[in-house]
């Protein structure tokens, strides 16, 4: 006796994997899990990030293997002194003779500083303005997974990514001072690496609150960027003026530097005003994300 036969519905459980645009089969952003928007952004930005640490490490190695071909310190210190008391003050350039102030000045007050900004402000502005001006945030929205929960892994993407490059600049720094034997101590430089980071935490940050709130990557930029720059000329006229004090107390960059991190060790009220600086724009852009309208 011939029976009906219908179809079979079931489907094996490897077939539903969710298939992400690179053609893998793991992380996906429309999956549910803890940290899922975290692992698909670090796997969608790991190019760049490898190139960033590869340009990080080279900057700070080709610097720091600077210093023997810096010649005598004499002869260094005696050029500084040629120059506006002033002006060396606000380039940092007062102990450039010694091997913690030559770190200071380039790796540390300059060098390291401008390209975890470049980095850090580029890639906040982009990781929520920047995907949601090109349609890539509406797919991930999407997905069974909380508002807040996306914009909190996103910036915690901020966060990993800028502390891989600090402890990038801390290694290939810490592994030359000890091969040339420049003779400043691991805590010292290890203590700064962490007030840069907070340094370019608290800009990054202010990039991402603001471009989350507006939904704008233009806008985003231009108040991180605008804030740091701001803050960079507030500590450089500082020495400048009779009555620059009040410049050094409101500018991120003098909590950082103006303790000498690499003589006294890092500031801890400038470290805590690094910190505030990071998380109340971030803990304020979250309410305006988690109610604007993102047109998903």
């Amino acid at each position: 006796m011939a029976s009906d036969a219908t179809p079979s519905t079931s489907t094996d459980a490897s077939s539903t994997a969710a298939v992400t645009p690179t053609g893998g089969s793991d992380p996906s952003p429309q999956r549910a899990g803890s940290v899922t928007v975290l692992r698909w952004v670090l796997r969608q930005h790991r190019r760049a990030l490898i190139g960033w640490t590869v340009a990080v490490a080279v900057v700070c190695g080709i610097y720091v293997s600077f210093w023997p071909a810096m010649g005598d310190a004499g002869e260094l210190e005696a050029l500084i002194e040629g120059m506006p008391e002033g002006i060396v003050a606000a380039l940092g350039y007062d102990a450039i003779g010694t091997p913690a102030g030559y770190l200071e000045s380039t790796i540390f007050g300059l060098l390291g500083p401008i390209l975890l900004l470049v980095f850090g402000l580029t890639f906040a502005a982009k990781l929520v303005a920047g995907e949601e001006e090109d349609g890539t945030l509406e797919l991930e929205l999407s997905a069974p997974i909380a508002r807040g929960s996306v914009y909190l892994q996103r910036y915690l993407t901020v966060v990993l990514a800028l502390l891989w490059l600090c402890l990038v600049v801390a290694a290939v720094t810490v592994g030359l001072v000890a091969a040339l034997d420049m003779q400043v101590g691991t805590p010292e430089l290890l203590a700064i690496t962490l007030g840069m980071f907070l340094l370019a935490l608290a800009f990054s940050s202010v990039a991402f609150a603001a471009g989350a709130a507006t939904g704008r990557k233009a806008i985003a930029l231009a108040v991180g960027a605008g804030l740091a720059v701001a803050a960079y000329i507030a500590n450089a006229l500082a020495p400048l003026l009779d009555d620059g004090r009040w410049l050094e107390a409101i500018s991120p960059f003098a909590w950082y530097l103006a303790s000498e991190p690499l003589v006294d060790g890092l500031s801890v009220p400038g470290a805590l005003g690094l910190v505030a600086l990071a998380l109340v724009p971030v803990g304020l852009a979250v309410v305006r994300f988690d109610r604007r309208d993102l047109g998903v």
